[in-house]
């Protein structure tokens, strides 16, 4: 709704300036239009207008650049107010909502914004080359439990995975007692090397907020920035990487079944319903134990080795959960496309996200 009016602000500014053409060029007498306005500053009206309309037209069509219109229509509108201020003087109020419209879209969408660092990180990611197809021979080191679930997934007789695109729906806290935030995320994921980029849209308190967590070979780093612009947090380090490591496990078993078969990951059988894996990568060694319901998918991970972020700015070890379900077939492959984050602190479980799979596409890096 704030995006609609702000687009009709901006339209209707455009148009209202179409009346400083038509005084110029006689289309119109407009004798509430007192100050005389020459046939060439008739011309600046018209380009004020026709850059207002196009800024307006842009939001919605490109909202990655429509900033750059709209720079140029703030320009030109406010010079072609200033040679009739008396008239016009309160079309800067207009100004002033497109200017801050302007700031936002260049700090939500353009060079120096998350969305900018996100592309740029998936644009290491390259293309996938020809992947060869799993077997069922590769299994074989698996404990029984995964073994059948990846199987159950269909991923047996497919290209093995070298990296994935899925999007996301969701809300998000960040307390037991702190109100939920909806959020869109998308995220882009590489397995050779070992590759995560995760970029999310959230409202809280009805402003925007953009979140990207990025991790590759120069560690991990978590980055929330209030209307693009206010930096909430900025966090890096070594517990955030170990802690984004384990996230790099989870995606490998909850969205790449196929995967498991990795060789940084380090199998242990338990019973008929649950193996661990533990996972090293770049130093970082991490555990994960995996329960398997009779239907031999994946219901829940848990892992002691991702560390919860404080108020205060640091880290504290908790255990981590994710509770899975609702299967559904994306492509060739079969996985669970509702998912939970749930820390277990002394005090009690709580769960601060909740997280529900869109879309997911293999090997489809450009």
């Amino acid at each position: 709704m704030l995006r609609a009016a702000f687009v009709l602000v901006v339209a209707a500014h455009g148009l209202l300036h179409l009346l400083g053409f038509c005084k110029a060029s006689g289309l119109a007498a407009l004798p509430r239009l007192t100050v005389p306005i020459g046939r060439g500053l008739g011309g600046l009206w018209l380009t004020a207008a026709v850059l207002l309309l196009a800024s307006a037209i842009a939001l919605p069509l490109w909202p990655r650049g429509w900033w750059a219109i709209g720079g140029l229509a703030l320009l030109a509108s406010q010079i072609a107010i200033a040679t009739s201020w008396s008239d016009a003087r309160f079309g800067t109020l207009a100004n002033v909502v497109l200017l801050l419209g302007v700031v936002h879209g260049v700090a939500s969408r353009g060079p120096w914004s998350l969305r900018a660092d996100y592309e740029r990180g998936v644009a290491l990611t390259g293309r996938a080359t020809p992947a060869p197809v799993l077997q069922e021979a590769d299994l074989a080191g698996l404990p029984d439990p995964v073994r059948r679930y990846v199987r159950r997934s269909g991923a047996v007789g497919q290209p093995r995975v070298h990296d994935l695109r899925a999007t996301w729906t969701g809300r998000i806290r960040a307390g037991a007692d702190r109100p939920w935030m909806a959020f869109t995320a998308e995220q882009r994921s590489t397995f050779d090397p070992p590759r995560r980029f995760f970029r999310m849209d959230a409202t809280m308190k009805g402003l925007p907020v953009d979140v990207l967590h990025a991790f590759d070979e120069r560690g991990a780093t978590m980055r929330v920035r209030v209307l693009s612009l206010y930096p909430m947090v900025d966090a890096r380090g070594q517990e955030l990487t170990r802690a984004e490591t384990v996230t790099l496990l989870n995606d490998l078993c909850i969205l790449a079944p196929g995967a498991l078969v990795s060789p940084l990951i380090a199998w242990e059988p338990i019973d008929a319903h649950r193996a661990r894996a533990r996972f090293t990568l770049r130093g970082n060694a991490v555990a994960a134990e995996l329960l398997f319901n009779d239907q031999a998918e994946l219901v829940d991970f848990t892992s002691d080795d991702r560390a919860a972020a404080t108020d205060g700015g640091g880290f504290t070890p908790m255990r981590w959960t994710t509770p899975l379900g609702a299967y559904a077939t994306f492509g060739p492959v079969r996985v669970a496309t509702h998912g939970e984050t749930v820390w277990h602190p002394e005090s009690g479980a709580w769960t601060y996200g909740e997280f529900t799979l869109t879309s997911l596409a293999y090997n489809a890096s450009d």
